[in-house]
């Protein structure tokens, strides 16, 4: 009958909601640094609906802060004509034919290819897609990928352009090597969490005493490892980092982050101005596209590391900063590439170097998405937390039905069905641009003030 919900069978994408999210964080300086002073985080969001009588709906975003948005949420609609009217039983036993797909259509690609606002409107589209497949699974997506088949998995890889670091013969040795242990290392997670370090004291713009307080905090809650912002000002560093370091001890790791200010020479003229203070590593030191630069630095710095990957724009350049031996760590963003389907390369071409991965997570919603990723290779691929790491920051949470759980430093395994990419329906209405509740009130406060 017209208008009756359709099985799972036959269900179809009927539409492709997209919203432009913004929060005013920038008022409080939460997230700023030496290249973004006053940044209001803000998500390019899209929730695909469809006729399924089960009523599950894909969620996704991309990460912004702020000006711009608006840009990234158009990219995503030019995307929309590509998803209304698929299967959703399709789609959700292939996410790999929507990455293929959307990265294939030839004048599209012409924006990129892979890369930009573009790709990152794909990869929304496509974390969408995962976030709708795990919902229909009854599985958070970290179990749905751990216990998914290799050879299924390798499926969902796209080896163009990494063959010569990556074959398809590697990723499925990798994967079927991993799986050894699994059970043990899931209940371990389930116990245990997974380890998190916290930016949260380290803001840019934060005084000494907001930075001491928040970084004595952090280690009462139980990190073992902090990150401070760096670039602008080395006197400004030097003190911050002697203030960071009175505050943790010794026993406490501190990783600076530079947010790509620096030339190569000054980026190791710096870092080693800093290096009496032991820092772990340096942060995006330099542009992120700059493979030898990093190289350079790395070489230049040690034995402090060098880590990088938050605006890493696809799996070519993530292939050769590891063929370089230009990173000691590297830092997958779930919402920089194209979605879990190229993350699940990134983090192949990781194993099969043996470099770490320690998630960038310093944004709206970054914490909910990338947590899956890492416990996906822990439990089926690197098998290890050694050396690894995901990044917490402590705002924004609340805004979404899933939030992270944070104990005694980790991450608790989420255990409800999904990708955690689902914001609160009032946190769409009072904080959309330009028209949400909090934005009108916004304006019309100013107004009057004019």
């Amino acid at each position: 009958m017209k208008g009756t919900p359709l099985t799972a069978t036959h269900a179809r994408i009927t539409a492709v909601d997209t919203y432009d999210i913004r929060f005013p964080t920038s008022r409080e300086l939460d997230g700023s640094d030496a290249m973004n002073p006053d940044p209001d985080y803000s998500a390019a969001y899209v929730v695909l609906r469809t006729d399924a009588a089960d009523g599950f709906e894909g969620h996704g975003f991309t990460f912004t802060i702020g000006r711009g948005n608006d840009v990234q949420v158009a990219a995503i609609d030019a995307l929309r004509p590509h998803l209304v009217g698929r299967s959703v039983q399709e789609l959700c036993a292939d996410p790999g034919s929507v990455n293929r797909d959307l990265i294939g259509d030839s004048q599209l690609r012409w924006l990129g290819p892979e890369k930009g606002v573009m790709h990152m409107a794909i990869g929304a589209v496509v974390n969408a897609v995962w976030d709708l497949a795990a919902k229909r699974a009854g599985q958070p997506l970290w179990r749905l990928l751990a216990h998914a088949e290799p050879e299924w998995l390798v499926s969902q890889v796209d080896f163009r352009y990494i063959a010569d670091a990556l074959t398809p013969e590697d990723a499925l040795h990798l994967l079927r090597e991993g799986r050894t242990g699994l059970a043990e290392r899931e209940a371990a997670l389930l116990e245990r969490g997974y380890p998190g370090y916290t930016t949260s004291p380290g803001w840019l713009g934060y005084s000494d005493e907001k930075l001491t307080r928040l970084a004595k905090q952090a280690v009462a809650d139980g990190f073992t490892q902090i990150k401070l912002k760096v670039g602008a000002d080395l006197d400004d560093d030097l003190r911050r980092m002697r203030t960071a370091r009175a505050a943790v001890g010794d026993g406490v790791r501190i990783a600076i982050d530079a947010n790509q200010r620096w030339n190569v020479g000054e980026a190791i003229e710096w870092t080693r101005a800093l290096a009496d203070l032991d820092p772990y590593w340096i942060e995006e030191p330099t542009s992120p596209d700059d493979i030898l630069g990093h190289a350079a630095v790395r070489r230049g710095v040690a034995p402090v590391k060098v880590a990088t990957g938050e605006h890493v724009q696809n799996r070519i350049v993530f292939k050769q900063l590891l063929q370089a031996e230009a990173i000691d760590v590297l830092q997958i963003d779930a919402a920089r590439v194209g979605g879990v389907n190229e993350n699940l390369a990134i983090l192949l071409l990781a194993a099969k170097f043996g470099v770490p991965v320690c998630p960038h997570a310093g944004g709206v919603g970054l914490c909910e998405l990338v947590q899956h990723l890492s416990m996906f290779d822990y439990l089926a691929l690197s098998g290890t937390t050694d050396d690894r790491v995901i990044e917490y920051v402590d705002h924004l949470h609340e805004h979404f039905t899933v939030p992270v759980v944070m104990r005694e430093g980790h991450y608790v395994a989420p255990l409800t069905p999904g990708f955690s990419a689902t914001m609160r329906p009032e946190s769409l209405t009072e904080y959309r641009y330009p028209d949400g509740a909090f934005w009108a009130a916004d304006l019309a406060g100013r107004e009057e003030v004019a």
